[in-house]
């Protein structure tokens, strides 16, 4: 049996596994994203059936994370991958504990949804919750791009995004507790959108996650638990030390 054609088949089918197993990152992400935008328009245009539909799908964010969990450990038992390779399988099997925490979230926005279905909507009609989901939408949209991409780049501009993310909740938190303070009769209201925002906040958090994931994976360096500062600082000399060259999961790097 010629060894060197059996090697080449078994490395084929090895980076055909990991593409599989990138792919169906992808595709629990874009269930994600779909779950996030539909509890942010369930809750501005009082949408009882869209709302409900983000709850019952919840399962299947969490089944798929389970799924995905179990391909990762049955990688690392058959092929005991080493260097990038590894990498890779520890920034998908952290990526999607981030998006199922993203599902439980969207979830949690949608039954504020409900909540607020049954009450007085304000003149506004939530645009100030809409626009901050938008932006929280857009997010996830972008770290799972970062992450299709391993575009180092994209996922710094993510960070960098979330923490506009954050000044926005601020602002949006400090109108609403205003609202209670002036008419003791919106506290009830008041809470559940202060509720659906710190989902929203929570959600930018977890982008900003994945985004680190992405950067641990392409430049080696565990970025997390530091400033925004520090983090680009950090890139910019993984940037200069590899020369800015990218490696691809599968290629073996040492």
């Amino acid at each position: 049996m010629d060894e060197n054609k059996l090697g080449g088949h078994y490395l084929q089918k090895y980076n055909e596994e990991l593409e599989t197993l990138r792919n169906r990152v992808l595709s629990m992400g874009g269930l994600v994203e779909t779950q996030v935008a539909n509890a942010v328009t369930a809750l501005a245009t009082a949408d009882l059936a869209l709302a409900d539909d983000v709850i019952q799908n919840d399962v299947r964010v969490n089944s798929l994370e389970v799924a995905i969990d179990e391909h990762c450990s049955e990688i690392l038992a058959r092929h005991q991958p080493a260097a990038s390779d590894l990498r890779f399988i520890i920034s998908i099997i952290k990526t999607i504990t981030d998006l199922e925490r993203i599902g439980d979230q969207a979830e949690k926005v949608a039954r504020m949804a409900v909540h607020l279905a049954e009450k007085d909507r304000p003149r506004n009609q939530y645009a100030d919750v809409r626009a901050l989901g938008e932006k929280v939408t857009r997010l996830v949209h972008d770290a799972l791009d970062a992450f299709a991409r391993m575009d180092v780049d994209t996922a710094v501009n993510t960070v960098r995004e979330d923490v506009s993310v954050d000044r926005d909740y601020e602002t949006v938190m400090r109108q609403h507790i205003t609202f209670m303070m002036e008419d003791p009769r919106t506290i009830s209201r008041a809470l559940d959108v202060i509720w659906a925002i710190r989902a929203l906040e929570r959600i930018g958090d977890h982008a900003r996650n994945m985004c680190e994931y992405v950067i641990y994976l392409v430049r080696g360096k565990d970025v997390r638990h530091i400033t925004l500062d520090e983090l680009e600082r950090a890139v910019q000399e993984g940037r200069e030390m590899a020369g800015g060259k990218k490696r691809a999961p599968g290629q073996g790097e040492g």
